[in-house]
């Protein structure tokens, strides 16, 4: 069972100032840790996906991450709290 308390967590790439978060491919590299290769092409995870969002880039985090791969979820969590983005719960 999920001890998560979200249904879907979206990471938004705005600082605390309200500028974009630089790198400016911070979301695929974070999500590049659940993607795959198939025929020399990159397919990201439903459970870690990057997106982008009223022109904001994003990760979608899907809260079946905790059940699948809970270090990662916790490295995706530690990574926003340590650089301040904005956060989005959905329950």
């Amino acid at each position: 069972m999920s001890q998560v308390d979200f249904t879907r967590l979206i990471l938004k790439g705005i600082t605390p100032e309200g500028g974009k978060f630089r790198p400016s491919d911070w979301a695929e590299r974070l999500c590049g840790n659940l993607c795959t290769f198939r025929n020399r092409r990159m397919y990201y995870s439903p459970l870690l996906r990057p997106a982008v969002i009223e022109g904001v880039k994003c990760v979608i985090v899907d809260a079946k991450l905790d059940a699948e791969h809970p270090a990662i979820l916790q490295d995706v969590i530690h990574f926003a709290a340590k650089n301040n983005l904005q956060t989005e719960k959905e329950e």
